[in-house]
Parts: C-alpha cells; structure tokens; sequence
C-alpha cells in the first residue's frame, strides 16, 4: 500500500510542510511566498527576453531591476497619497457615522441602529484589511536582509527556475519523475493564470472607483480604490465589504447617490466577475464558491488577513494534487 501511493503521499507531505511554515516560521515564508509570487509574474517576461538571443541571467537581471524600480516608485506615491487620505479618513468616521445617523432618521430605530452599526463594522473591517496589506508590506521591506532575499531567491528562480524543478523531481521515485514534473508544471501554470488575472482585476477595480468617485467629486477616491482592488484578492467576501463600505458612505450625503452606487458596484463586480476573470484565466480554477468560502473562513482563522489572501492560490494547488492523485490511481 504504501510503495503504491509513495509518490502521492511525497508530494502531498511536501506541500503540506511547505504551507506550515506560516504558521511556524511565517517571516521565512512570506519571503519565500513573495520570491515565489514575483517569479511567476516575471518569467513571461524573462522567457520574452530569451527569445531575443539574450542570456538568461541578464534577462532575469534586467526584468528584476526594472521591477524593483517600479516598486520604489509605486510605494513613493503611496506613501505620499494614499497613508494621508487614509488617516484623515480614520479621524473623519465620527463624523461619516453622525451624518449617516442623519439619513437614517426616516427610518425604524432598529432599521437605523443595525445599519449605523453594518456601517461602523464594514469601516473598522476595511481599516484593519488596508492596515494588514500596508503593514504586511512595510514588514517585508523594512529589513534589509529580507529585502536581499528576495531579490536573490527571486533572481535564482527565474534564472534557474528549470534545473531548480528538474532537481526537485529528481527526489521522488524515479518512475515518477515525469508525473511530478507535469503536476509542478500545471501548479505554476494555474497560479501564474490567477495571479495574472487577479491583478488585472485589482487594477481594474481600483482604477474604476477611483475614477468614479473622482468624477462626482467624493473624498477619500484613493482609500476606496485601495480598499476595492485589495477586496478583490478575498473571492466574494473581500468585493462585498468594499462596495457596502462605499454604498454607507455615499448615503451619508444623499439617498440617490447611495442608490446610484449601488448600481455601479453590482455592475462592477459582475463584469468583473463574468466577464475580465473568466476571460483572463479560462477555467484553470474551476472551484466551487463552497469551498472557497470554507477556505476563506479556515485560513482566515488561522493566519488573519494574510490566510484569506492565501486562500485560494491554496485551494487551487491542493485541488491540481487530488486531480493527480486520482489520475495516477485510475
């Protein structure tokens, strides 16, 4: 039984140990889930410059610099645009919360009161995702020796991402060999298409409530934009917090602007959510809502924030190991 289901029960020890690690030594596995996260991203980009006759340690050297550059700039505006708005938007909640008493006053006392309360639980509920997403970055970047670890494990994977996934077949059984190397091949295929997908979505959301509360003249576009392109990385409960989030405070200036956003968030998220995401990743996730809220609820107990991010891109490697699992049992 067991030489039967050795590779299986390898491969699935080996992925399980590998998530531990943020429960165990999460400042090591941050760096090791970012180095990952940034390879997945910029080997496209580092395969594209191969093809030009260009040696892949260059390449790797020239996409990773150009990356780091872009960072520095993107956390520069950040730090200048969105930590001030987000302040002022934390100070202002008193007020955002006596004004939508205001509006509510047509309504049931109890009416009034639940929806006073969803307001001040949405607002306390986004603060802390956009503190955890800012902390967990300035975290990551305020040691110098995770910062050179990153950059080097990042370097390393994307210069020798092929003999460092031959070298890891290599510790399995050898019949296995090519059975390992196709499932590491659809794990990083499967990831790179959500990773891709969901940042482009992210964008896409940011950019669009930016501009809308841009537009009709709303405060705090940059916190709602932030907040909306983060939600997106947390399926279904993550969308759902920011736009009741934006629908509350839009109803603390009128009753007609509260409804008119409520409309452009449902048609945001259902051209998101049916349209962008299915179109860029295919049906390379094909998970049930079910068990991704189980694992948003599950992960999200364990580690916080950070197990809601980590979610899915959990949800979808164990999902391609059963699928090889049954595939080499039949």
């Amino acid at each position: 039984m067991w030489l039967q289901h050795k590779t299986s029960i390898l491969i699935t020890v080996a992925i399980s140990g590998l998530f531990s690690l943020f429960w165990f030594v999460p400042n090591l596995a941050i760096v090791l889930f970012v180095s990952i996260l940034l390879t997945l991203l910029l080997t496209p980009l580092v395969d594209k410059l191969t093809t030009k006759k260009i040696n892949r340690n260059i390449a790797a050297f020239i996409i990773l610099s150009l990356f780091i550059t872009g960072t520095i700039l993107t956390l520069t505006l950040l730090s200048k645009n969105l930590i001030p708005s987000l302040t002022k938007f934390i100070n202002d909640l008193p007020i955002f919360t006596q004004n939508l008493k205001q509006h509510l006053n047509t309504l049931s006392p109890e009416i009034s009161q639940q929806l006073e309360t969803l307001f001040q639980d949405l607002a306390s509920f986004s603060i802390s995702a956009i503190t955890s997403s800012v902390n967990l970055l300035v975290n990551i970047f305020s040691s110098l020796l995770d910062i050179v670890m990153i950059i080097f494990i990042t370097f390393y994977l994307l210069a020798d991402g092929k003999t460092i996934k031959l070298f890891l077949c290599q510790l399995f059984p050898k019949p296995d060999n090519k059975r390992v190397n196709n499932l590491l091949t659809n794990i990083i295929q499967g990831l790179t298409y959500y990773i891709r997908g969901q940042l482009a979505v992210c964008f896409i959301t940011g950019t669009v409530v930016f501009i809308y509360f841009t537009v009709l003249g709303l405060p705090y576009g940059s916190v709602f934009a932030f907040l909306s392109a983060i939600a997106e990385f947390i399926p279904v409960i993550g969308p759902t917090f920011a736009s009741g989030l934006g629908i509350l405070f839009t109803l603390t200036t009128s009753s007609s602007l509260a409804v008119q956003t409520s409309v452009f968030y449902l048609v945001l998220t259902q051209i998101n959510h049916n349209l962008i995401f299915p179109l860029l990743i295919g049906k390379t996730l094909n998970i049930h809502p079910i068990a991704i809220m189980i694992s948003l609820l599950f992960f999200g107990k364990i580690l916080g924030v950070l197990g809601m991010f980590l979610a899915v891109p959990i949800i979808v490697i164990f999902k391609l190991l059963i699928e090889d699992i049954a595939k080499a049992n039949n």
